[in-house]
Protein backbone atom coordinates (compact mmCIF):
# COMPACT_ATOMS: atom_id res chain seq x y z
CA UNK A 1 0.00 0.00 0.00
CA UNK A 2 0.95 3.88 -1.00
CA UNK A 3 0.16 4.44 2.68
CA UNK A 4 2.60 2.10 4.34
CA UNK A 5 5.34 3.09 1.81
CA UNK A 6 4.69 6.68 2.71
CA UNK A 7 4.87 5.77 6.85
CA UNK A 8 8.15 4.03 6.56
CA UNK A 9 10.13 7.04 4.17
CA UNK A 10 11.97 9.63 6.09
CA UNK A 11 9.75 12.65 5.87
CA UNK A 12 12.83 14.88 5.38
CA UNK A 13 14.75 13.08 2.42
CA UNK A 14 11.46 12.65 0.86
CA UNK A 15 11.20 16.59 1.07
CA UNK A 16 14.12 17.21 -0.18
CA UNK A 17 13.01 15.01 -2.74
CA UNK A 18 10.40 17.40 -4.15
CA UNK A 19 12.21 20.14 -3.65
CA UNK A 20 14.58 19.44 -6.09
CA UNK A 21 11.96 17.36 -8.57
CA UNK A 22 10.35 21.11 -8.46
CA UNK A 23 13.39 23.05 -9.00
CA UNK A 24 14.70 21.09 -11.89
CA UNK A 25 11.06 21.91 -13.11
CA UNK A 26 11.72 25.56 -13.18
CA UNK A 27 8.43 25.95 -10.52
CA UNK A 28 8.19 28.23 -7.43
CA UNK A 29 6.77 27.53 -4.09
CA UNK A 30 3.51 29.42 -4.96
CA UNK A 31 2.60 27.67 -8.29
CA UNK A 32 3.28 24.66 -7.18
CA UNK A 33 0.01 25.34 -3.65
CA UNK A 34 -1.68 26.99 -6.36
CA UNK A 35 -2.06 23.34 -8.22
CA UNK A 36 -2.28 21.58 -5.17
CA UNK A 37 -4.72 24.23 -3.62
CA UNK A 38 -2.24 24.48 -0.75
CA UNK A 39 -1.08 27.33 1.02
CA UNK A 40 2.55 28.26 0.15
CA UNK A 41 3.48 27.07 4.07
CA UNK A 42 2.46 24.18 3.39
CA UNK A 43 4.68 23.22 0.21
CA UNK A 44 7.40 24.69 2.45
CA UNK A 45 6.36 22.64 5.51
CA UNK A 46 6.24 19.01 3.58
CA UNK A 47 9.77 20.26 1.37
CA UNK A 48 11.30 20.58 5.11
CA UNK A 49 10.14 17.39 6.07
CA UNK A 50 7.32 18.82 8.24
CA UNK A 51 4.30 17.57 7.53
CA UNK A 52 4.13 13.96 5.88
CA UNK A 53 2.12 13.66 2.24
CA UNK A 54 -1.10 11.83 1.85
CA UNK A 55 -0.71 9.11 -0.87
CA UNK A 56 -3.70 11.31 -3.40
CA UNK A 57 -1.06 14.33 -2.99
CA UNK A 58 2.15 12.26 -3.44
CA UNK A 59 0.35 11.36 -6.88
CA UNK A 60 -0.81 14.55 -7.46
CA UNK A 61 3.11 16.05 -7.13
CA UNK A 62 4.82 13.09 -9.45
CA UNK A 63 2.35 14.12 -11.63
CA UNK A 64 3.17 17.54 -11.90
CA UNK A 65 6.88 17.36 -11.62
CA UNK A 66 6.80 15.20 -14.49
CA UNK A 67 7.94 12.12 -12.62
CA UNK A 68 7.12 8.72 -11.59
CA UNK A 69 6.40 8.17 -7.54
CA UNK A 70 9.13 5.42 -7.47
CA UNK A 71 11.34 7.86 -8.52
CA UNK A 72 10.38 10.17 -5.46
CA UNK A 73 10.40 7.72 -3.12
CA UNK A 74 13.03 5.12 -3.61
CA UNK A 75 15.68 6.91 -5.34
CA UNK A 76 18.90 5.12 -3.85
CA UNK A 77 21.21 8.84 -4.32
CA UNK A 78 21.41 12.58 -4.73
CA UNK A 79 21.92 13.12 -7.94
CA UNK A 80 24.23 16.12 -8.85
CA UNK A 81 22.56 18.69 -10.96
CA UNK A 82 23.74 19.47 -14.29
CA UNK A 83 21.78 22.75 -14.86
CA UNK A 84 24.37 24.50 -12.22
CA UNK A 85 27.60 23.39 -14.31
CA UNK A 86 26.16 25.01 -17.39
CA UNK A 87 25.24 28.34 -15.53
CA UNK A 88 28.86 28.38 -14.00
CA UNK A 89 30.37 27.72 -18.07
CA UNK A 90 27.93 30.29 -19.61
CA UNK A 91 26.43 33.40 -19.22
CA UNK A 92 22.77 33.33 -18.45
CA UNK A 93 20.47 32.49 -20.95
CA UNK A 94 17.12 30.85 -20.72
CA UNK A 95 16.89 29.01 -24.00
CA UNK A 96 19.75 27.24 -22.79
CA UNK A 97 19.26 26.27 -19.85
CA UNK A 98 16.08 24.77 -20.87
CA UNK A 99 17.88 22.79 -22.71
CA UNK A 100 20.32 22.14 -19.78
CA UNK A 101 16.86 21.10 -17.94
CA UNK A 102 15.89 18.67 -20.56
CA UNK A 103 18.93 16.75 -21.26
CA UNK A 104 19.28 16.28 -17.30
CA UNK A 105 15.99 15.20 -17.09
CA UNK A 106 16.06 12.22 -19.33
CA UNK A 107 19.32 11.47 -18.14
CA UNK A 108 17.93 11.34 -15.01
CA UNK A 109 15.23 9.17 -16.89
CA UNK A 110 17.71 6.43 -18.14
CA UNK A 111 19.33 6.30 -14.56
CA UNK A 112 15.37 5.19 -13.15
CA UNK A 113 14.92 2.87 -15.56
CA UNK A 114 18.11 0.92 -15.53
CA UNK A 115 17.10 1.27 -11.32
CA UNK A 116 13.64 -0.55 -12.12
CA UNK A 117 15.15 -3.18 -14.50
CA UNK A 118 18.39 -3.76 -12.54
CA UNK A 119 20.40 -3.23 -15.59
CA UNK A 120 22.94 -0.46 -15.23
CA UNK A 121 25.52 1.33 -17.96
CA UNK A 122 28.63 -0.56 -18.16
CA UNK A 123 31.46 2.23 -17.80
CA UNK A 124 34.72 1.74 -19.35
CA UNK A 125 35.95 5.41 -19.04
CA UNK A 126 39.51 5.99 -19.58
CA UNK A 127 41.74 8.06 -17.61
CA UNK A 128 41.42 11.77 -18.62
CA UNK A 129 44.00 12.81 -20.75
CA UNK A 130 46.11 15.17 -20.80
CA UNK A 131 46.05 17.70 -23.50
CA UNK A 132 48.05 20.79 -22.69
CA UNK A 133 51.30 19.40 -24.31
CA UNK A 134 52.13 20.38 -27.83
CA UNK A 135 49.89 22.19 -29.89
CA UNK A 136 46.19 21.65 -29.82
CA UNK A 137 46.14 19.93 -32.83
CA UNK A 138 49.48 17.89 -32.13
CA UNK A 139 47.56 16.92 -28.74
CA UNK A 140 43.98 16.22 -30.76
CA UNK A 141 46.29 13.51 -32.94
CA UNK A 142 47.93 11.82 -30.47
CA UNK A 143 45.04 11.15 -28.13
CA UNK A 144 42.46 10.33 -30.99
CA UNK A 145 44.70 7.64 -32.17
CA UNK A 146 45.29 6.68 -28.64
CA UNK A 147 41.95 6.15 -27.88
CA UNK A 148 40.82 4.79 -30.73
CA UNK A 149 43.61 2.13 -29.92
CA UNK A 150 41.88 1.43 -26.83
CA UNK A 151 38.37 0.58 -28.40
CA UNK A 152 39.95 -1.73 -31.17
CA UNK A 153 38.55 0.89 -33.97
CA UNK A 154 42.01 0.45 -36.03
CA UNK A 155 42.12 3.44 -38.71
CA UNK A 156 39.21 2.79 -40.85
CA UNK A 157 35.90 4.60 -40.80
CA UNK A 158 33.69 4.49 -37.03
CA UNK A 159 30.37 3.11 -38.58
CA UNK A 160 28.23 3.70 -35.82
CA UNK A 161 29.56 6.29 -33.30
CA UNK A 162 26.81 6.46 -31.50
CA UNK A 163 26.81 3.02 -30.66
CA UNK A 164 30.42 3.10 -30.03
CA UNK A 165 29.98 6.06 -27.35
CA UNK A 166 27.19 4.50 -25.57
CA UNK A 167 28.25 0.64 -25.40
CA UNK A 168 32.13 0.77 -25.87
CA UNK A 169 32.61 3.82 -23.38
CA UNK A 170 29.28 4.06 -21.52
CA UNK A 171 28.30 7.89 -22.29
CA UNK A 172 24.19 8.91 -22.33
CA UNK A 173 23.85 9.97 -25.97
CA UNK A 174 20.60 12.04 -26.91
CA UNK A 175 19.35 14.19 -29.65
CA UNK A 176 17.33 16.64 -28.42
CA UNK A 177 15.64 19.87 -29.80
CA UNK A 178 18.27 22.58 -29.34
CA UNK A 179 18.45 26.14 -30.51
CA UNK A 180 19.63 26.17 -34.38
CA UNK A 181 23.24 27.84 -32.95
CA UNK A 182 23.90 24.80 -30.86
CA UNK A 183 25.49 22.17 -32.00
CA UNK A 184 26.12 19.91 -29.15
CA UNK A 185 25.90 19.70 -24.74
CA UNK A 186 28.13 17.97 -22.78
CA UNK A 187 27.84 18.00 -18.75
CA UNK A 188 29.11 15.25 -16.29
CA UNK A 189 28.40 14.38 -12.80
CA UNK A 190 29.66 11.48 -10.96
CA UNK A 191 25.70 9.82 -10.53
CA UNK A 192 24.94 10.37 -14.23
CA UNK A 193 28.42 9.58 -15.97
CA UNK A 194 29.49 11.43 -19.25
CA UNK A 195 25.56 12.95 -20.91
CA UNK A 196 25.97 14.16 -25.06
CA UNK A 197 23.10 15.74 -26.34
CA UNK A 198 23.36 16.50 -30.23
CA UNK A 199 20.66 19.00 -32.56
CA UNK A 200 17.91 16.68 -33.18
CA UNK A 201 17.57 19.40 -36.17
CA UNK A 202 20.74 18.98 -37.60
CA UNK A 203 21.69 16.51 -40.08
CA UNK A 204 23.56 12.84 -39.65
CA UNK A 205 27.30 14.24 -40.57
CA UNK A 206 26.72 17.27 -38.58
CA UNK A 207 25.90 15.29 -35.79
CA UNK A 208 28.34 12.80 -35.87
CA UNK A 209 31.19 15.77 -35.88
CA UNK A 210 29.42 16.87 -32.80
CA UNK A 211 29.21 13.45 -31.10
CA UNK A 212 33.13 13.53 -31.36
CA UNK A 213 33.67 17.25 -30.91
CA UNK A 214 31.85 16.85 -27.30
CA UNK A 215 33.71 13.33 -26.81
CA UNK A 216 36.90 14.99 -26.99
CA UNK A 217 35.60 17.08 -23.41
CA UNK A 218 34.54 14.17 -22.00
CA UNK A 219 38.09 12.72 -22.55
CA UNK A 220 40.03 15.62 -21.11
CA UNK A 221 37.90 18.09 -19.38
CA UNK A 222 35.05 15.49 -18.16
CA UNK A 223 33.98 17.69 -14.76
CA UNK A 224 33.84 20.97 -16.88
CA UNK A 225 30.36 21.21 -18.86
CA UNK A 226 30.40 22.81 -22.35
CA UNK A 227 27.65 24.34 -24.90
CA UNK A 228 29.33 23.96 -28.72
CA UNK A 229 27.93 26.59 -30.93
CA UNK A 230 28.07 26.64 -34.84
CA UNK A 231 31.26 29.00 -35.18
CA UNK A 232 31.16 31.29 -38.31
CA UNK A 233 35.06 31.52 -37.96
CA UNK A 234 37.32 29.01 -36.10
CA UNK A 235 37.02 28.39 -32.49
CA UNK A 236 39.11 30.87 -30.38
CA UNK A 237 39.44 28.76 -27.03
CA UNK A 238 42.60 26.05 -27.21
CA UNK A 239 39.87 23.89 -25.80
CA UNK A 240 37.39 24.07 -28.78
CA UNK A 241 40.49 23.95 -30.69
CA UNK A 242 41.52 20.71 -29.47
CA UNK A 243 37.95 19.48 -29.35
CA UNK A 244 37.71 19.95 -33.13
CA UNK A 245 40.93 18.77 -34.27
CA UNK A 246 40.51 15.86 -32.31
CA UNK A 247 36.75 15.37 -34.62
CA UNK A 248 38.81 15.76 -37.78
CA UNK A 249 41.64 13.38 -36.77
CA UNK A 250 39.22 10.58 -34.98
CA UNK A 251 36.72 10.56 -37.85
CA UNK A 252 39.23 10.77 -40.68
CA UNK A 253 42.24 9.42 -38.92
CA UNK A 254 45.33 10.28 -41.44
CA UNK A 255 46.71 6.96 -42.03
CA UNK A 256 42.88 5.11 -43.00
CA UNK A 257 41.77 8.04 -45.01
CA UNK A 258 45.44 8.24 -47.38
CA UNK A 259 44.70 4.45 -47.92
CA UNK A 260 41.02 4.69 -48.89
CA UNK A 261 42.10 7.47 -50.85
CA UNK A 262 44.90 5.52 -52.78
CA UNK A 263 42.55 2.81 -53.36
CA UNK A 264 40.04 4.68 -55.17
CA UNK A 265 42.12 6.98 -56.95
CA UNK A 266 44.23 3.61 -58.15
CA UNK A 267 41.27 1.81 -58.85
CA UNK A 268 39.85 5.29 -61.87
CA UNK A 269 43.09 4.93 -63.30
CA UNK A 270 44.48 7.99 -61.41
CA UNK A 271 41.85 10.12 -61.65
CA UNK A 272 39.17 11.32 -58.48
CA UNK A 273 36.43 12.97 -59.49
CA UNK A 274 33.94 14.49 -57.06
CA UNK A 275 31.47 12.25 -56.82
CA UNK A 276 34.31 9.70 -55.29
CA UNK A 277 34.86 12.40 -52.52
CA UNK A 278 31.02 12.67 -51.89
CA UNK A 279 31.26 8.29 -51.45
CA UNK A 280 34.60 8.95 -49.23
CA UNK A 281 32.69 11.59 -46.95
CA UNK A 282 29.72 8.93 -46.58
CA UNK A 283 32.05 6.26 -45.65
CA UNK A 284 33.87 8.22 -43.32
CA UNK A 285 30.16 10.25 -41.59
CA UNK A 286 31.35 13.39 -41.85
CA UNK A 287 30.20 16.33 -44.05
CA UNK A 288 31.20 16.90 -47.67
CA UNK A 289 33.18 20.05 -46.70
CA UNK A 290 34.71 18.31 -44.20
CA UNK A 291 36.12 15.53 -46.23
CA UNK A 292 37.75 17.88 -48.62
CA UNK A 293 39.05 20.21 -46.51
CA UNK A 294 40.76 17.56 -44.72
CA UNK A 295 42.31 15.96 -48.35
CA UNK A 296 43.48 19.55 -48.98
CA UNK A 297 45.35 19.10 -45.56
CA UNK A 298 47.06 16.03 -46.69
CA UNK A 299 47.89 17.79 -49.94
CA UNK A 300 45.50 14.73 -51.95
CA UNK A 301 43.37 17.95 -53.12
CA UNK A 302 44.20 21.16 -54.17
CA UNK A 303 45.18 23.80 -51.78
CA UNK A 304 41.51 25.87 -52.10
CA UNK A 305 39.61 23.20 -53.72
CA UNK A 306 36.31 23.69 -50.83
CA UNK A 307 37.03 27.68 -51.62
CA UNK A 308 36.65 27.14 -55.24
CA UNK A 309 33.34 24.89 -55.12
CA UNK A 310 31.50 27.30 -52.58
CA UNK A 311 32.55 30.21 -54.63
CA UNK A 312 30.93 28.62 -57.89
CA UNK A 313 27.61 27.43 -56.16
CA UNK A 314 28.44 24.07 -55.16
CA UNK A 315 25.50 22.23 -53.04
CA UNK A 316 26.53 19.24 -51.20
CA UNK A 317 23.38 18.28 -50.25
CA UNK A 318 21.81 18.42 -53.87
CA UNK A 319 24.90 16.37 -55.16
CA UNK A 320 24.25 13.65 -52.11
CA UNK A 321 20.66 13.12 -52.55
CA UNK A 322 21.56 12.60 -56.64
CA UNK A 323 23.81 10.24 -55.70
CA UNK A 324 21.53 8.74 -53.03
CA UNK A 325 23.85 10.07 -50.84
CA UNK A 326 21.54 12.21 -48.72
CA UNK A 327 22.07 12.67 -44.92
CA UNK A 328 19.34 12.37 -42.81
CA UNK A 329 17.78 15.06 -40.35
CA UNK A 330 16.70 12.50 -37.99
CA UNK A 331 13.90 13.23 -35.34
CA UNK A 332 13.93 16.17 -33.43
CA UNK A 333 14.19 13.99 -29.93
CA UNK A 334 15.77 10.26 -30.73
CA UNK A 335 15.93 8.35 -27.32
CA UNK A 336 18.60 5.98 -27.17
CA UNK A 337 17.97 2.44 -28.59
CA UNK A 338 19.02 0.74 -24.95
CA UNK A 339 16.46 3.63 -23.38
CA UNK A 340 13.53 2.51 -25.14
CA UNK A 341 14.43 -0.87 -24.50
CA UNK A 342 14.67 -0.47 -20.82
CA UNK A 343 11.19 1.68 -20.78
CA UNK A 344 9.66 -1.93 -22.87
CA UNK A 345 11.38 -4.14 -20.23
CA UNK A 346 10.18 -1.95 -17.11
CA UNK A 347 6.63 -2.27 -19.14
CA UNK A 348 6.44 -5.70 -19.95
CA UNK A 349 7.29 -6.30 -16.29
CA UNK A 350 4.84 -4.49 -15.04
CA UNK A 351 7.44 -2.38 -13.05
CA UNK A 352 5.63 1.21 -15.14
CA UNK A 353 2.05 1.81 -16.37
CA UNK A 354 1.51 2.68 -19.77
CA UNK A 355 1.05 6.30 -18.76
CA UNK A 356 4.35 6.02 -17.29
CA UNK A 357 5.94 4.40 -20.10
CA UNK A 358 4.88 7.11 -22.44
CA UNK A 359 6.51 10.01 -20.34
CA UNK A 360 9.25 8.32 -20.67
CA UNK A 361 8.93 7.85 -24.24
CA UNK A 362 8.25 11.37 -24.54
CA UNK A 363 5.27 10.84 -26.46
CA UNK A 364 1.65 10.22 -26.31
CA UNK A 365 -0.17 7.04 -24.87
CA UNK A 366 -0.92 5.87 -28.50
CA UNK A 367 2.54 5.98 -29.52
CA UNK A 368 4.13 4.70 -26.49
CA UNK A 369 1.72 1.44 -27.46
CA UNK A 370 2.81 1.30 -31.00
CA UNK A 371 6.36 1.06 -29.72
CA UNK A 372 5.74 -0.87 -27.09
CA UNK A 373 4.07 -3.42 -29.12
CA UNK A 374 6.76 -3.65 -31.52
CA UNK A 375 9.36 -4.29 -29.10
CA UNK A 376 7.59 -6.86 -27.86
CA UNK A 377 6.93 -8.30 -31.35
CA UNK A 378 10.76 -8.15 -31.93
CA UNK A 379 11.41 -9.62 -28.87
CA UNK A 380 9.46 -12.65 -29.94
CA UNK A 381 11.01 -12.87 -33.37
CA UNK A 382 14.80 -12.90 -32.25
CA UNK A 383 16.63 -11.94 -29.35
CA UNK A 384 12.00 15.16 -52.86
CA UNK A 385 13.55 18.09 -54.75
CA UNK A 386 13.71 18.10 -59.11
CA UNK A 387 17.31 18.20 -59.93
CA UNK A 388 16.18 18.05 -63.63
CA UNK A 389 18.34 21.16 -64.15
CA UNK A 390 20.68 20.96 -61.55
CA UNK A 391 24.83 20.73 -63.09
CA UNK A 392 26.06 19.10 -60.31
CA UNK A 393 29.27 18.66 -62.28
CA UNK A 394 29.95 15.38 -60.36
CA UNK A 395 32.16 13.93 -62.90
CA UNK A 396 34.69 16.66 -62.98
CA UNK A 397 38.30 15.75 -61.84
CA UNK A 398 39.67 17.26 -58.81
CA UNK A 399 43.14 15.64 -58.88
Amino acid sequence: MMSDILNTLDPQILGAHLQEARKARGLTQDAVAVTMEMARTTIVAIEKGERRLTAGELIKLAALYGLSVSRLVGRPQQIEALVPQFRAAWKPDAELEACAMELQKVAEDYLELERLCDRPLAKNYPSVYESEDGTPDQAAEEIAQRERNRLGLGDGPVPDLTQILESDIGLRVFKLSLPSKVAGMFAYSDSLGGCIAVNGNHPDDRNNWSLAHECAHFLTTRYQSEVTFLFAEKPSTRKERFAEAFAKYFLMPTNGLNRRFMEVYRANQRKMSLADILSLADLFKVSVQAMILRLEELQRLPTGTWDRLAMEGFKPRQAQKALGLMQATGKVTRLPQRYVYLVALAFWSEKITEGQAARFLRTDRVSAREILDESHKRSEVAPGDDLADLDLRLSEELV
